[in-house]
């Protein structure tokens, strides 16, 4: 540590100088502070004037708050008997946006925008969150411990909107048991306290109605039910309730041991669950109308292809591969069959204004379909919207949705057309709108507060660039907003006539940015919080390039960072960087996720070496098909993009073919074992970080998805797990993971060590990090890998 801190304060001198130094592995690894703490969860003040903003402190875990003026000027601290004075980012307004509410330190805050007056309605050791107006503006709805109450304006009284209880109605009869029947029948004293229990429940309930002052009659809900989400209508009369089974079985927890503690002890924690072990619970949507205290269930026969079997073929298919391995035909049978009514999860609900109708997103637990549909309460029957369908999965992005102001007409998200885009439906009408269109992803829609007008995010001018565009809710031109170059995010102001921008750029973290909601207006930047230090250096900056692919139309967009000196003719070493996730973007124009990686490949570029990193098929930000390229084939589709990759630096910059390494980590990881293990000529040493080895040690969400369940899909697992290709193994790798990873378990790691032990491979390492998770968290960690996966490159490419 007292090396670091010597360098890191030799560093800080040193940016005085004219000529910018050249960093180390030791500083690019060091804390981030050093690079200065861009501003996070930024917001506006409900009168425009003024932005809000959290910074870390530097060498400190928390951050401050500031504000800065629109108009100019410097940050200032917020003191934190000044943060109530403005709203924050939760606030919610009322219908005729006279009045805001928002949630400060765990407690409801309401202002009054016409007086100024500003009201806290709780100070409570709970945390109070959801805010909402009733559609008379008269009271606010807010969630407690899991429950809504209700605070009227006027009387100042908080009332529990509706008592939900999971356990069963004392007053339901119970069901019939001979032995309780005899007991009646035989024991007139039996009889005669039973009489006066239920002649007492019934006096009660007729009080407790004849009184204005009393709490909500209890509503039982089934006591083998347990909750998931709740919606209440701004009317208040209905609430939307959310359930699953309280007894379903989601599978062993995995254990995850920790041999460094203060105590001196293992401890044990639980992890998530694995893929397979069990399905996600199905989820029912109840419809309570607190008036009457009656429970329906909403019916999802509705919804069409709800009662198809999109799996049926796999399921088929899975068997025969089961018995081939040598399970008995029976019981797979009962183990793939495909249960009795499809299971679905309630996403989300959004109720309009007047709390008339409600819409509701609904999923497939099987990836396949995504609807939506609208309820109206009276009725109690859901009516289809929308429902789209993926043969492949269905994208967990870009699928927002809510209603435009006249309460009758939805807009949503939807990847139909092979790219995310803007659409609006009424609710009484069989055909959508389309809003927006093209080959290029739209996200983060946001409506004006006239509903004249959607803000969005769109990577229309190249896929790496992603700028702020609005278009007229009615229909209409996309106008581009922005033209900042890089990689934009908005906020739209309380009026709706200015943004307040984040935007970053490769070699520069977010900042703040104002600009007026117009297309003739140019931004202003309000911030610069990257340090000096940081600016000292002179970064290689990559090229994005097309690498023209071998197997599809479209080009493998990919960041390529050059020596400094790169001469046509020169034989140059290469390494080529793996991004994770699979879906993710790198070959963008913002800052990176992997900053470290971008700082890294600086170091390797004025080393000689050459460095690419793909949007291989997977990658976000290309398109539906794009996406779903890896469906039930992962690893392969990627390495035939690696292969191209290689193939044209070789053929563009000099690259010896000879001399490739490859590194990344999580999915990154994942594919550098798939590449040494498939392709042995292709690399000459890999470096796989927290790598997933066996995707059956994966959790649900993310590999069903793709790869189905194992059960299910035996041979998508099997043709995807880098550990059943282990023996192909012939270069050198390292293996590095820490040891507390509750995201890909360091159990992957071990495994494949065990399986290189068991065929005498001799050309490999394992480093372990005893402390840390799936993203390292000490610097010494992070250090430690970088500097073995620099060790690996030099030792084999140079």
């Amino acid at each position: 540590m007292l090396r670091t801190v010597f360098l890191l304060t030799t560093w800080l001198l040193t940016t005085a100088l004219a000529v910018a130094a050249q960093p180390d592995l030791e500083l690019i690894m060091s804390d981030p502070d050093w690079i200065g703490n861009p501003p996070t969860d930024a917001y506006w003040s409900e009168d425009g004037q003024f932005v809000y903003y959290s910074q870390k402190r530097e060498g400190e875990n928390f951050s401050d708050l500031y504000r800065i003026a629109v108009d100019g000027g410097s940050s200032e601290s917020v003191a934190p008997g000044d943060e109530s004075a403005s709203s924050n980012g939760s606030r919610v307004y009322s219908s005729d946006r006279q009045q805001v509410a928002w949630v400060h330190r765990g407690d409801i805050m309401l202002r009054n925008l016409a007086s100024g007056e500003t009201r806290q309605l709780t100070r409570t050791a709970a945390e109070e969150s959801t805010p909402l107006f009733m559609v008379d503006g008269r009271a606010l709805a807010f969630v407690r411990d899991g429950q809504h109450f209700i605070h009227e304006f006027d009387s100042g009284l908080q009332a529990q909107a509706a008592d939900l209880r999971f356990e069963q109605d004392p007053a339901a009869e119970p069901d019939f048991d001979a032995l309780r029947a005899q007991q009646l029948r035989n024991l007139a004293t039996l009889r005669r306290e039973r009489q006066r229990e239920e002649a007492e429940r019934a006096h009660e309930e007729e009080r407790r109605a004849g009184d204005p002052a009393a709490a909500p009659a209890p509503i039982y809900i089934s006591e083998e039910w347990e909750e998931v989400q709740r919606s209440l209508s701004p009317s208040g009369r209905y609430l939307l309730l959310v359930v699953r089974d309280k007894e379903a079985e989601e599978g062993q927890a995995g254990k995850m041991p920790n041999y460094v503690t203060a105590d001196g002890y293992t401890a044990i924690s639980e992890t998530r669950r694995r893929v397979g072990r069990s399905l996600p619970p199905p989820q029912t949507l109840l419809l309570v109308d607190l008036a009457s205290g009656s429970v329906s269930t909403v019916a999802y026969e509705p919804l069409p292809g709800y009662d198809s079997d999109p799996l049926a073929q796999l399921r088929k298919s899975a068997v025969r591969w089961h018995v081939r391995e040598g399970a008995d035909q029976e019981q797979v049978e009962a183990l793939v069959k495909a249960p009795e009514q499809r299971p679905l999860t309630v996403e989300r609900i959004e109720w309009n204004h007047e709390g008339s109708l409600a819409a509701v997103q609904l999923r497939a637990i099987d990836n396949k379909d995504r609807w939506l549909a609208t309820l109206e309460p009276g009725e109690g029957r859901l009516r289809p919207q929308h429902r789209l369908n993926d043969p492949a999965w269905i994208n967990w992005d870009h699928n927002e949705f809510g209603w435009l102001p006249d309460g009758r007409t939805l807009w949503y998200l939807s990847e139909e057309s092979g790219y995310s885009h803007l659409y609006s439906k009424a609710v009484d009408q069989r055909r959508a709108r389309q809003l927006t269109g093209g080959d290029f992803v739209v996200r983060e829609p946001a409506l004006d507060p006239a509903g004249e007008w959607f803000y969005l995010v769109a990577n229309r001018s190249h896929p790496g660039n992603y700028e702020v565009y609005r278009v007229a809710a009615s229909g209409g031109e996309l106008e581009q907003l922005t033209e900042l170059d890089g990689v934009v995010g908005f906020s739209l102001s309380p009026a709706g006539d200015q943004l307040l921008l984040t935007r970053s750029y490769i070699d520069r973290h977010e900042d703040l940015y104002i600009q007026a909601a117009a297309t003739d207006a140019s931004a202003r930047q309000l911030t610069d919080t990257v340090s000096d230090a940081f600016k000292a250096v002179d970064w290689v900056i990559p090229e994005i390039v097309e690498v023209p692919s071998s197997h599809v139309e479209a080009p493998i967009y990919s960041k390529v960072y050059l020596p400094p000196d790169h001469q046509q003719g020169e034989a140059y070493p290469a390494v080529m960087f793996v991004h994770g996730a699979g879906y993710t973007q790198n070959a963008h124009r913002g800052w990176p996720y992997y900053f470290r990686e971008f700082m890294f490949h600086t170091l390797l570029a004025n080393e000689g070496y050459v460095v690419i990193d793909m949007d291989y098929r997977a990658s976000k930000g290309y398109g539906r098909d794009w996406r779903t390229a890896i469906y039930r084939n992962m690893g392969r589709p990627e390495l035939e993009d690696f292969r191209d990759g290689v193939n044209w630096l070789v053929h563009n910059y000099g690259v010896d073919p000879g001399r490739v390494g490859i590194y990344g980590g999580s999915y990154g990881g994942f594919m550098t074992f798939m590449a040494l293990f498939l392709e042995p000529d292709l690399f000459a040493a890999g470096a796989a970080l927290r790598p997933v080895a066996d995707w059956m040690h994966y959790e649900y969400f993310y590999t069903a998805n793709i790869l189905n369940t194992p059960e299910v899909d035996p041979e998508a697992y099997h043709r995807s797990s880098p550990i059943n290709y282990v023996q192909n193994l012939e270069a050198p790798l390292l293996i590095a993971s820490g040891m507390q990873d509750d995201n890909v378990f360091f159990q992957d790691s071990v495994l494949v060590l065990q399986r290189l032990i068991e065929l005498k491979k001799e050309d490999f390492e394992i480093a372990i990090y005893p402390l840390d998770p799936h993203g390292f968290v000490h610097p010494e960690s992070w250090l430690d890998e970088y500097r073995r996966i620099y060790k690996l490159m030099q030792a084999n490419l140079r």
